[in-house]
């Protein structure tokens, strides 16, 4: 939380994982930090969902 506070506004950050955001909530035991840390990556965030049909 604290490093995405500190770049949101300032610099570029990549998340990259395997864990789809919609099961976010279910992994981050605290509600309020896993909705603070979505409202931060996602407010002004670029998307990309890759696929088993998108790598060759």
């Amino acid at each position: 939380m604290d490093l995405l506070d500190d770049r949101i506004g300032a610099t570029s950050t990549i998340v990259a994982g395997q864990l789809p955001v919609e099961e976010w909530f279910d992994y981050i035991a605290e509600p309020a930090v896993a909705d603070a840390i979505l409202d931060r990556l996602v407010h002004s965030a670029h998307r990309w969902k890759l696929t088993a049909s998108a790598i060759p």
